[in-house]
């Protein structure tokens, strides 16, 4: 079922997410619906559970639609369940980032270049996959999330401040996007 996308402010994206009981498959089932659904919706290219208001540690990538830009994407669609970081490169790199939860804003932002993330999958299966190139950017921004933070925490210092008034409107809804948004 689609759902509402909660916008910066709420209190919801600065909470660390709790676990996700593997022993509900039914809630675990539904929730990971209601993610695909949404986010097919909003038309992005990963969620986190928190951005739909529920505050577990549940995320799904798909950069499927990012194909013309990065081929290697085609088949690229994830569903990450309790997902713990385990490694990250030294290397750096730097891209351009943007999310659901906070409409058309839009800033760089320095990662690790590759990560490694053990997580179990839609089928409950334990999984340890390293990611690189523009799969580690939405893995990680996405894994951002379940830690309570959002991609602006994590742009240069001068470029929050001048991101400050954009986020504030959105704090306090003065925002528009193509898909349902929630606020608090």
């Amino acid at each position: 079922m689609i759902q509402p996308i909660y916008l910066y402010g709420s209190e919801v994206l600065r909470r660390k997410a709790e676990p996700m009981d593997l022993g509900d498959t039914q809630a675990i089932k539904d929730l990971v619906q209601d993610l695909k659904d949404t986010l097919k919706h909003a038309d992005g290219c990963g969620l986190a559970a928190p951005q739909i208001g529920v505050s577990k540690r549940v995320v799904i990538v798909d950069g499927s639609e990012l194909t013309e830009t990065y081929d290697y994407l085609k088949d690229f669609r994830r569903t990450l369940i309790n997902p713990v970081i385990t490694a990250v490169s030294e290397k750096q790199c730097e891209y351009n980032e943007g999310c659901l939860s906070i409409p058309g804003i839009y800033a760089d932002v320095r990662r690790p270049a590759t990560v490694t993330v053990e997580y179990y999958d839609e089928s409950l299966q334990k999984v340890t996959e390293t990611f690189d190139k523009f799969a580690a950017r939405m893995v990680q921004h996405e894994l951002s999330h379940l830690e309570g933070d959002v991609f602006t925490d994590h742009v240069a210092p001068i470029r929050r401040k001048m991101l400050s008034k954009k986020l504030q409107n959105i704090a306090h809804g003065k925002v528009q996007a193509r898909y349902n948004t929630k606020l608090r």
